[in-house]
Order: C-alpha cells, then structure tokens, then sequence
C-alpha cells in the first residue's frame, strides 16, 4: 500500500447558518487502503463525505482529491466512484440506461454488459428502476459506483438491503477492486464489515474526529472482558472481578491471556466450575459505545 494520499483533508468546517456540522477535520487516505469514517448519527460524517465527493463547498479548510480540489470535476470525477445512501435513479429508466447514464455523466469508459454481469442484473437490464426491489436497487447503485473501474470509490452504507449472498459478491468485487489499486472509503453501521475489512478508522463524533488507527490500536484502548457465572460458596476470587447480586462475574483486563489463565489454573486447583465462561478483546463496537459516553 503507497503512503501516498488520495485525500487529503485539513482543517476542514461544513456549517449550515449556526449550526456547526464538520469542526476543524483532519485526516487522510493512503493509496489503496480501505479506510472507514464512522460515528453516531449527526457526527458529521455525511457533510464531510458530501464535501470531499465535491457536492458540497467547506465553509472553511482544505480538502483535496488526487492533489486537486474535488469541485474541479473534470480533473477529479472520471476518476471517483459514488455509491450513495439514495441513488436517486429515474423511475422511468431501465437498469441498463441507469448504467449508461452514469458513465456519460461521470466521463468512465467501461463495457455496460460487463458491469451488470458483476452485480448479478444482467436478467434485469431492460426493467425500469421503478419495478426493481431494494436489493436490485442497493446492487444497481454498487454497479454505477464500480462502472469505469475508477481509482476511489466511496461506498456509503454499500450492503444495507443486500441479502446475505449479495453482501459476499459485493465485499469479493471490492476484494478484487483493491487487488488492482483501487482505494475505497467506507460508511456504514455493520460495524463488523468495518472490523473485518478496513485498514484504518477515523472514528466522528459531534463533528469532530474522535479516534483513529486501525482496529488493534483503536480496541488495544479499552480492556478485554472476561465473564462467568460463580457457583456458591466459592473461594476468593484471583483477579479483581465485580460480581452482581446473581453472582455473575466481570473481569476487565489488559492481559487477557495471562489474566485467563491465571483464573482457569484457579478454578482447576480449587475445583470450581466457571459456568457461561466467556473471554475475547475488545471489539470495535465496544469503542463506538464510548463515544457518546
């Protein structure tokens, strides 16, 4: 992967009247990573996203896309592909003219077949975006972002609607995307695909960018959780644990695998049984909850 960014964002503000959407928002995005922007809702994520993709001008601050400014839309939009929440397709057009209209408008050259082929609509190319249900319409959307194998590609909640079949054949054509250079901004609440999938997390909240790094820097924050059950009487505990009133036990610990195995050689020496033995790191839902704490 190239340190080389893509975007570049400094300092940037998106108000609208009094109301102070984006807050002084730094960061960027290296050639050919997988870098996802989430938050909770109202964090400011659409605003900096609309203003980076050039519909929409900062108030203030610096935002470039392959060194130019994303309003020069003829030096930045042929190479940038869109797949918005709502793609706002004619009703009274087909699929494949949706496709088509979307390489004119955008300035990329690809065959249509190909691209409708790749998003599995092949058998709906002559149906009007208006018969097609929402899977179709998430899956024409995907194929507008991908068509002319741009260089970015930004995927705004790509997989809401998608069955779970459609999920797996859009992450292996992103897969594939990635292999050939492509870099590829990501948005979306399956906080999981962003776990599994991103190089790095800038993590928003009330406008600003709260946390970023990869999913160990970001998880390594917080402690890892060991829970269990404790059966009564039992001998004092190893680890320092809180235990409600139903005798459930929670340990927080920053040595998992040492604190785990300190209480297991515990358990087998005093011959107590730990039911609803559960241990793992943090994840990266853990790290979004502390957001808004």
């Amino acid at each position: 992967m190239s340190t080389t960014p893509v975007i570049e964002v400094e300092r940037l503000n998106v108000k609208y009247g009094d109301f102070h959407a984006v807050k002084d928002l730094s960061f960027e995005v290296r050639r050919g990573e997988l870098y996802a922007l989430l938050g909770t809702n109202g964090a400011g994520k659409t605003s900096a996203l609309e203003t980076i993709e050039g519909h929409r001008t900062p108030s203030s601050g610096t935002v470039r896309a392959f060194g130019h400014s994303p309003r020069e839309r003829r030096e930045v939009r042929p190479r940038m592909g869109v797949m918005l929440q709502e793609s706002g397709f004619s009703p009274d057009l087909t699929v494949r003219e949706s496709v088509r209209l979307i390489g004119k408008l955008t300035q990329r050259v690809d065959d249509v077949d190909r691209v409708l082929d790749l998003v599995a609509l092949t058998d709906r190319s002559g149906r009007k975006v208006a018969q097609l249900s929402g899977g179709e319409k998430r899956r024409l959307d995907f194929a507008t972002a991908v068509y002319g194998t741009p260089e970015l590609i930004f995927l705004d909640e790509p997989t809401t609607g998608l069955d779970i079949q459609s999920r797996d054949d859009l992450w292996a054509t992103v897969d594939r995307l990635r292999e050939n250079g492509a870099t590829i901004v990501l948005t979306t609440h399956y906080l999981e695909e962003a776990q599994q999938r991103a190089d790095r997390i800038g993590l928003m909240h009330q406008g600003t960018l709260h946390r970023e790094g990869t999913v160990s820097e970001l998880t390594r924050t917080l402690p890892a959780v060991i829970r269990f059950s404790l059966p009564a009487p039992a001998p004092a505990l190893p680890l320092q644990a809180a235990v409600d009133g139903d005798r459930k036990v929670v340990i927080e610990t920053f040595e998992l695998q040492k604190d785990l195995h300190v209480l297991l050689r515990w358990a087998q020496d005093q011959a107590v049984e730990l039911p609803d033995l559960e241990a793992g790191p943090t994840r990266l839902d853990d790290v979004f909850r502390t957001l808004s704490s």
